[in-house]
């Protein structure tokens, strides 16, 4: 068993692996989000994911970039630590950090084979112009009903309170 520390790879490092894969035949997909505060809908989510390719890489929002896409209470779990939990999963070949707000420009690094967004996604999928462009496609998973990390965070402050 490899250790799933290695799996964590810089920008740079996973864009060399991800033209070596494709040399090798492999069809990579990508996924990404936050994942702060894993759940059942994050599993179910990133086991479609790993079905739609041979290899499944994500791009995890930093935490500064989840900061600004949800709030400055979030993200929960920083980011070595979601990083780190998302490598020690089976299904999760790669993990690879991103700033920016959207991962358009890690997409582009990578240029995988299938771009998987969750359904409700569908309106926009950031990146689906580079990877259609060359020849990829995009996925829409289907989502798991009420599991959201906001819900988990709702129950945890209903039943322990909200600080008072």
């Amino acid at each position: 068993m490899r250790d799933f520390h290695q799996k964590i790879k810089t920008r740079d490092a996973m864009r060399q692996e991800c033209r070596q894969l494709r040399e090798q035949g492999v069809c990579v997909a990508f996924t990404n989000g936050c994942f702060d505060i894993l759940h059942i809908g994050h599993i179910s989510y990133l086991a479609w994911a790993r079905a739609q390719g041979d290899a499944l890489v994500v791009g995890l929002n930093s935490d500064a970039s989840v900061k600004r896409n949800k709030s400055d209470k979030r993200p929960i779990v920083p980011e070595a630590d979601r990083a780190a939990v998302l490598a020690a999963l089976e299904m999760v070949d790669y993990v690879v950090l991103f700033d920016e707000d959207e991962p358009a420009d890690l997409i582009a690094a990578l240029l995988p084979d299938v771009l998987v967004k969750g359904e409700d996604w569908a309106h926009y999928v950031s990146g689906r112009e580079v990877v259609e462009a060359n020849g990829g496609r995009v996925a829409l998973a289907p989502l798991v009903e009420d599991r959201s990390t906001t819900h988990v965070i709702e129950r945890i402050l209903n039943v322990y309170g909200k600080g008072e």
